[in-house]
């Protein structure tokens, strides 16, 4: 699976993906994080990759407006990062490719 990382998810949760065996792109690796998520949503769904940020509101009205896309993961905020990696692995191992695209999930 392919991630893109949006500018307020951890770093650490691209490190447990990349770790996992993941393909993940932070936002901040390639585009300004003053960027605007009409844009960032256009190049993850250009290149594929399931979308994922805390931004629940712009995002997923993003999503609802666009016929097919890769995915949208909104990452909850939690007291940890440990804990908000966990969340994610957690969706992954339950939603796998199929629960993804065209969906909007919660970890």
């Amino acid at each position: 699976m392919r991630f893109f990382l949006d500018h307020d998810v951890p770093a650490d949760v691209a490190v447990v993906l990349r770790t996992r065996g993941y393909d993940v792109v932070q936002l901040r690796e390639i585009l300004s994080p003053e960027t605007p998520d009409d844009l960032v949503w256009s190049h993850a769904r250009g290149d594929g990759r399931i979308m994922v940020s805390c931004n629940r509101a712009h995002f997923v009205t993003l999503a609802l407006a666009t016929e097919t896309h890769p995915g949208l993961i909104v990452l909850k905020r939690r007291r940890t990062r440990q804990a908000e990696a966990a969340h994610v692995l957690d969706l992954l191992a339950k939603a796998d490719t199929e629960g993804l695209v065209n969906n909007i999930n919660f970890a």
